[in-house]
């Protein structure tokens, strides 16, 4: 069973920086990702998406906010993917989701893997 692992995530005061991470794990020989994903909820928010990745390493930042401000990247053979989160905002308080898309290799079928969440706050 494929699963995505993140870490990375804590309390932080404005200004400060985290990097966030996320691992297929499980039978990860079974999955080729193609895309690579970061998604976070505020409270009382919807849940939107935040920046992208391609296997390519084409990336695309998904909301204004965080231009300039957040870097997200990739390792194809390590399955992982990161997002590294500076000059944080206490608006940028919100859960972070990780989410994978791509194919099982031994069947062709789509897979849409989505991480646990981890929290990231920004306080003083």
């Amino acid at each position: 069973q494929v699963q995505l692992v993140e870490s990375g995530g804590g309390l932080v005061q404005p200004g400060g920086s985290l990097r966030l991470s996320c691992a297929v794990s499980g039978s990860t020989s079974s999955t080729f990702v193609r895309n690579w994903y970061w998604y976070r909820q505020a409270p009382g928010k919807e849940r939107e998406l935040v920046a992208g990745i391609s296997r390519a390493g084409v990336t695309s930042n998904y909301t204004d906010s965080i231009k300039g401000r957040f870097i997200i990247s990739r390792d194809n053979a390590k399955k992982m993917q990161w997002l590294q989160m500076n000059s944080l905002k206490p608006e940028d308080t919100a859960v972070y989701y990780c989410n994978a898309r791509g194919l099982v290799v031994s069947t062709g079928a789509s897979f849409d893997y989505w991480g646990q969440g981890t929290q990231v706050t920004v306080s003083s």
